[in-house]
């Protein structure tokens, strides 16, 4: 088995040096002439979509007979428009029911899943040169970067914490789920060698039962690299341990798993036929537990190399409950700007800064100044992905080989420093993390700061926190969930009212509607304990998704969301 290790080993880092190389030099030619590389990338997708109902009616033959390049930027923003996803649905909703030529040609080899802005969720759709190009190149590219920083990655097994392959099918049988599912199943024997759990772990429909074989079949083993893309599963995989570490132990001791959680049957079956005794790993789990009475990932996998997940945007807000948890020698690396509808890039070092694929998609830019202006139907300027100045911040827009074209991403990024002569970007919140009840314009980075300072100021402190507006009584409710479960009423009263006077110091519009009472006072509520994991597993039932895109802002106006915390108020 070490041997067989060790040669797999050695096999990934050659195959992946080999490939990944390549890909590296394609997107360092690239970034390295971004004027060239925007129209030339622009016009293969044109190209390739030019004889779509979409590519006909905008007029994809007219732009791509431009003489020079103004003229072919020109003619590309004078005739498509530029909008967000409610406006590509009809046409999406037509490939669903079995239309080809709609978008792009032909049909999409299955549809990404995202719970979205608004209440119904977006399928959008992934044609087979995106997977191919995007996820498939760049795959080869994201794993060469872990060979970069640690040459040693792939002598140890990946953690890799996915979404379910198959959420369900559209009307012409094509399937929707997650990207990420598909391209794991596929990946070549050697990579697959390297994980701890087979694909089937990720259909377990009980949140519970899913987190516990994917810790039970990894620490049993010693992984290098653990890659999730919501750092909050990172707490929830840490909650799992601590429920069910004496389990862990009895089940690795005999080659068992537990009946305490619900699996299905046939899945069930099938993680068994991965299981067998291992009684010395057994023993070195009941030290670690003798020894840290908690046991964390760094007692675990002292070893771990490199963990890849988010950490720009609300995210940090889950980071830093992790901190401590794994060895300081580890390479914490950000996941990158991606979203279901885009891959845009990823990082290849330890900063937040997102390296993009101008080879792979056209990139547009409204700056943060221009954005009420477009949103209201006004002229803006659209920068270039060539354009960009390091520290402003931008909404992006998109054009891809999966039929988005000046796709408004809805996001605002800021532009970082230079990977060779295109910028980086790093994602700050989505722009209608904004709320707006009666001009107060309250952010939720505000709110964010607000909630994290009144931890420092009161010595409370949170596990878990989201604000919601409530029009119909001019009023902000804040959910909290204390770390102290003897948090009195009145103390959460006191927290209440220290958010609110920061809120004041932050936002002078807020103060000023507080003052004048078209804002009233908010309301505080106390959260029953694991009040996150209890809502995403009610929400995800009731409303759809899946668990490793799921998305929450943190500062809303949704009565939906809201309710679900209704239900989740400490008595």
């Amino acid at each position: 088995m070490k041997m067989n290790k060790k040669l797999n080993g050695w096999i990934a880092t050659k195959a992946i040096g080999l490939v990944g190389k390549i890909e590296y030099r394609r997107l360092i030619k690239a970034c390295r002439y971004p004027e060239e590389t925007a129209e030339k990338t622009l016009r293969g997708i044109l190209k390739y979509a030019k004889d779509t109902e979409f590519g006909k009616k905008y007029g994809f033959a007219e732009i791509l007979a431009a003489k020079n390049r103004d003229e072919f930027f020109a003619l590309w923003r004078k005739n498509v428009p530029a909008k967000d996803f409610e406006f590509f649905r009809p046409m999406i909703e037509r490939h669903e029911h079995g239309e080809a030529n709609i978008l792009f040609p032909g049909k999409p080899r299955m549809y990404a899943t995202t719970s979205g802005t608004t209440n119904k969720p977006k399928l959008c759709p992934m044609t087979d040169k995106y997977i191919d190009d995007v996820y498939g190149k760049m795959t080869r590219l994201w794993l060469y970067n872990f060979m970069l920083n640690r040459p040693k990655v792939f002598y140890g097994s990946f953690l890799n914490i996915v979404s379910r392959k198959v959420e369900g099918y559209v009307a012409d049988g094509t399937i929707y789920g997650s990207v990420s599912s598909t391209l794991r199943s596929e990946a070549p024997s050697f990579i697959k060698s390297l994980y701890p759990n087979p694909d089937c772990v990720y259909d377990i429909r009980d949140y519970t039962a899913k987190y516990y074989v994917l810790m039970r079949m990894s620490v049993e083993t010693p992984v290098s690299c653990l890659l999730t893309g919501n750092p909050s599963t990172i707490i929830e995989l840490q909650n799992n341990c601590d429920q069910f570490f004496d389990e862990y132990i009895n089940d690795i001791e005999h080659g068992t798993l537990t009946d305490k959680v619900e699996i299905e049957p046939e899945i069930r079956a099938e993680i068994q036929t991965w299981l067998k005794p291992n009684p010395q790993r057994a023993a070195e789990l009941r030290e670690l537990k003798a020894k840290y009475g908690r046991v964390l990932p760094k007692h675990i996998w002292p070893d771990i190399m490199i963990m890849n997940t988010m950490k720009c945007g609300n995210t940090r807000i889950y980071v830093k409950k992790f901190q401590g948890y794994f060895p300081k020698s580890m390479l914490f690396q950000e996941l990158g700007y991606i979203a279901s509808e885009c891959r845009f890039g990823l990082c290849m070092d330890d900063s937040i800064n997102t390296i993009l694929f101008p080879q792979f998609h056209y990139y547009e830019f409204v700056a943060e100044e221009d954005i009420d202006t477009f949103n209201a139907g006004g002229e803006v300027k659209f920068h270039q992905v060539y354009e960009l100045t390091q520290g402003k911040r931008y909404c992006p827009f998109v054009t891809t080989y999966s039929g988005l074209y000046r796709y408004n991403m809805n996001d605002l990024i800021e532009a970082g420093p230079r990977f060779e002569n295109t910028n980086t970007v790093f994602m700050i919140r989505k722009i209608n993390g904004i709320v707006n009840m009666t001009g107060e314009k309250l952010s939720e980075p505000q709110f964010v700061e607000a909630v994290m300072d009144a931890e420092k100021e009161l010595g409370m402190h949170l596990e878990f926190f989201v604000g919601f507006a409530k029009v119909e009584e001019s009023r902000y409710h804040f959910y909290f969930e204390f770390t102290d479960k003897n948090t009195s009423e009145e103390d959460v009263a006191k927290f209440t009212a220290k958010v609110d006077e920061l809120l004041k110091e932050k936002n002078c519009e807020y103060e000023a509607k507080r003052k004048s009472f078209r804002i009233n006072d908010p309301v505080g509520h106390k959260l029953v304990d694991k009040a996150f994991a209890k809502y995403k597993a009610a929400y995800i039932k009731k409303i759809g998704g899946n668990v490793c895109q799921f998305k929450l802002n943190l500062l809303l106006q949704d009565e939906v969301r809201r309710g679900f915390f209704e239900h989740l108020i400490a008595k």
